[in-house]
């Protein structure tokens, strides 16, 4: 079939045999907790995907990332959605690997050697709030900082070798938002239970407890001040809405070869569902080709956001026409046709919420620098 083959492809050649080891796990068991894709994955070394070569990692950039991102959430959404934040924190820190080589790359290095799952705590489920201040709790002490709270959901809570973290910078440091990367059997670290539903439980979303966690001063990284997103913030939301966009178009496409299996499917349905999913990962690729290019202005985000905006629309209408030409006996004959339907909506629910960047991005659109928050 000629549909998500330029992907696959991609994907074979970046992590060799990846694509193959998970068709051998029932789609359904790679959706639940305890899922054996996540060990799939990192033992295909797919957590150094965004890992510079330099440092012995992939390499990937981010037009090939976002093709192995669809790929990947073509055969598992929950794993694909999972790691997707795993990348984010390499992406960041390769974006201050670039402003200020420092530890990070001794870190970068490690990620490829050991090949650890890192969890993420930087953004939360909270309606209302701002994604660029930490609801944590930060006191000095002697050597660093004590941090207190909760993060949730964050994705591979439960298989998690490190725990990346927003937090408001200690006293001295010169930034209005910091981060650290700290290990998961840290003193202090927990995780309980909160993702109830049966959609993408695979990506183990639970909520991280901090209890007194030390974390010392060298460990911690200025992202931003000042208000607004640093430079670092800015390119680190790029990657992430180009790369989530992506995990969302696997899913529908997954839906939809499943409706190209149909053999009564009319040439016009078919593509009409193409024509969607297939418009919606162009215009990815134009943003993932702008970033190779130099693309890492404030503009450039919000041109991705809009873009991944018109992702959600495309993928609404591909997997309702999906689900209509499947028909009602397809439709109840296998779980897997309705859990694709409700996971492909789950882009709606990451940050920025349309409801919060409308207002941004037509004072934007009229001239004003666009604004996360």
């Amino acid at each position: 079939m000629n549909f998500i083959d330029s992907e696959r492809e991609t994907l074979e050649r970046l992590l060799p045999g990846l694509d193959a080891a998970l068709t051998e796990v029932p789609f359904m068991d790679m959706e639940r907790p305890g899922n054996p894709a996540i060990g799939i994955f990192r033992q295909h070394g797919g957590g150094a995907l965004l890992v510079p070569k330099k440092y012995g990692g992939v390499g990937a950039s981010p037009l090939e990332a976002v093709r192995a991102q669809r790929a990947i959430a073509a055969r598992s959404p929950s794993l694909a959605v999972a790691f997707n934040m795993h990348h984010l924190t390499i992406a960041s820190l390769i974006e201050i690997d670039h402003d200020e080589p420092g530890a990070e790359r001794s870190f970068l290095e490690l990620v490829v050697a050991e090949k650890p799952i890192i969890a993420s705590g930087f953004a939360e489920g909270r309606p209302g709030g701002s994604i660029q201040k930490s609801a944590l709790r930060v006191t000095p002490c002697d050597g660093g900082v004590l941090v207190d709270g909760s993060k949730k959901p964050c994705s591979l809570a439960r298989s998690m070798n490190l725990l990346s973290i927003s937090l408001p910078p200690p006293p001295g440091m010169d930034a209005g938002l910091a981060a650290t990367i700290i290990p998961a059997d840290t003193v202090g670290v927990s995780w309980r239970p909160f993702w109830n539903s049966p959609i993408l439980a695979g990506a183990e979303s639970e909520e991280i407890v901090l209890s007194d966690v030390f974390v010392p001063t060298d460990s911690i990284f200025p992202l931003g001040g000042s208000g607004r997103a640093h430079a670092v913030q800015d390119r680190g939301f790029l990657w992430f809405e180009l790369l989530i966009s992506g995990v969302y178009v696997g899913i529908a496409s997954r839906l939809a070869e499943i409706a190209f299996s149909q053999g009564r499917l009319r040439a016009a349905d078919r593509v009409a569902i193409a024509a969607e999913l297939e418009g919606a990962m162009t215009a990815l690729e134009g943003i993932a080709l702008a970033m190779e290019t130099g693309a890492r202005r404030n503009r450039d985000l919000a041109r991705a956001v809009l873009v991944r905006y018109a992702v959600q629309g495309a993928i609404e209408r591909a997997t309702n026409l999906a689900i209509e030409v499947l028909g009602g006996l397809a439709f109840l004959g296998s779980p897997e046709p309705a859990y694709l339907l409700a996971a492909s909506r789950g882009l709606g629910l990451h940050p920025p919420a349309r409801a919060a960047a409308t207002e941004r991005l037509a004072a934007h659109l009229a001239g004003a620098e666009f604004v996360v928050d």
